[in-house]
């Protein structure tokens, strides 16, 4: 039986490998799977899923008209003799609240896997609609762990900088890397903001 993951961490948490590994083990049996990434997400190309470690995929994009169930359901019409075994989402919390209804949809009409890997919270620690609507809808949750930049805890959080100064003010979505953006800790959060 198919069943809608969600899987989150903060930046530099390894997300996007994740996918890029998991699309490996599927196409290493011979088994088709279908990656998305929000075109709001791309760091450069929209149609590629790139992890910092240097490897990288090619992936559909998805705009803010992009009917997930219809993308899907066209994407197996095209070639009816291919299986499509998963679904993979990068940067899921760029989604909006009707394409994670559509991806219920994908598992529950067509019985396909979907894997939504994406941040569950941004950096004034809100949660992102995807991100959200994901944590409500999915069947299995899971976060993938990483380090806290400043010390040796769990990463919950993101800290923003501008001007190498933690900020937390300004539009919710603002794609960046790591002069933009690190993962920490509670602690070392709400220490940057006490200092600032």
């Amino acid at each position: 039986m198919a069943q809608l993951y969600y899987k989150y961490g903060t930046m530099n948490s390894g997300k996007s490998f994740e996918i890029i590994k998991v699309a490996h083990n599927y196409e290493e049996q011979g088994k088709q799977v279908l990656i998305y990434s929000p075109s709001v997400g791309a760091r450069g190309n929209e149609d590629r899923v790139g992890s910092r470690v240097g490897f990288e995929r090619a992936a559909i994009p998805v705009y803010e008209h992009t009917d997930m169930l219809v993308s899907v359901k066209e994407r197996i019409a095209a070639d009816s003799s291919v299986k499509i075994y998963c679904v993979l989402i990068d940067e899921a919390q760029f989604l909006h609240k009707k394409q994670i209804a559509q991806l219920t949809q994908v598992v529950d009409e067509l019985n396909i896997p979907v894997m939504a890997f994406g941040l569950k919270n941004d950096f004034q620690n809100e949660l992102f609609e995807g991100s959200y609507h994901l944590l409500v809808q999915a069947d299995k949750i899971e976060e993938i762990k990483t380090i806290c930049w400043y010390c040796d805890r769990k990463a919950t959080m993101v800290i923003r900088f501008l001007d190498g100064q933690p900020t937390n003010t300004g539009e919710q979505i603002q794609i960046g890397g790591n002069e933009d953006y690190k993962p920490v800790c509670r602690r070392c959060y709400h220490t940057a903001f006490r200092q600032s």
